[in-house]
């Protein structure tokens, strides 16, 4: 057995969402005001992958955003933020790769620029709750290369994970296995100074603590 033959820890899920500008610093450096209420839009399932699988460049503007990934344990429907982790059965690690081109094309194509095959890789586990000592204060870290790009903690977050929950099943049911990608803290390439966007060859590594590392190469679609 090898390590690069790991999928997805939630594999099939009916329902995968991604919610944007949810770090404070995230929102400044892209010169908009912090949200008041969680920026939505769904990744397609097929766009999730394994944790080292190789990522194809679809385009000159592929950019990086590396997120704290919640998988749903059991149906939830209209919960209280007080409920929320009750209804999670781990968290992960996860990039949620965007084609930046294609995002904004005709004004907004979120789910389009971000929905590429293996566009969505989580893994290399799922984490437990119990297996977290802090669930609240996660340092997310991101590498291109050698390039240490993204470094900062959850507690930057806008919306909280149990308050994604509680919005989110406010309005749809959310079924186990459904997939939560909570946002991304600054330092993403499209707002970089100069603008700076994934090559072929290069090596994404993401890291959030406790929850582990994956890491993705670059390659020719």
């Amino acid at each position: 057995f090898s390590s690069s033959e790991l999928g997805s820890p939630a594999p099939l899920p009916r329902q995968v969402f991604a919610i944007g500008l949810n770090y404070h610093g995230h929102a400044a450096e892209a010169g908009v005001p912090v949200p008041q209420v969680p920026a939505t839009f769904t990744k397609f399932p097929s766009s999730l992958g394994g944790p080292f699988e190789p990522v194809p460049r679809m385009g000159e503007t592929l950019d990086w955003e590396v997120e704290i990934v919640v998988v749903i344990s059991r149906a939830a429907y209209r919960v209280s933020e007080v409920d929320a982790w009750n209804y999670v059965a781990g968290l992960a690690v996860g990039q949620d790769y965007s084609e930046r081109t294609m995002q904004f094309a005709a004004g907004s194509q979120f789910s389009l620029g971000k929905s590429y095959l293996g566009f969505g890789p989580v893994g290399p586990w799922l984490t437990t709750l119990d297996e977290v000592s802090d669930r609240d204060n996660l340092q997310l870290e991101c590498w291109i290369n050698e390039d240490k790009v993204q470094d900062a903690p959850s507690t930057d977050m806008v919306f909280s994970i149990p308050s994604l929950i509680a919005q989110l099943s406010a309005v749809t049911p959310l079924w186990p296995g459904d997939v939560i990608f909570t946002g991304t803290p600054a330092g993403v390439g499209i707002t970089a100074q100069p603008a700076r966007f994934l090559q072929l060859g290069d090596v994404v590594r993401s890291s959030i603590g406790e929850l582990g590392s994956i890491h993705n190469t670059i390659v020719a679609p």
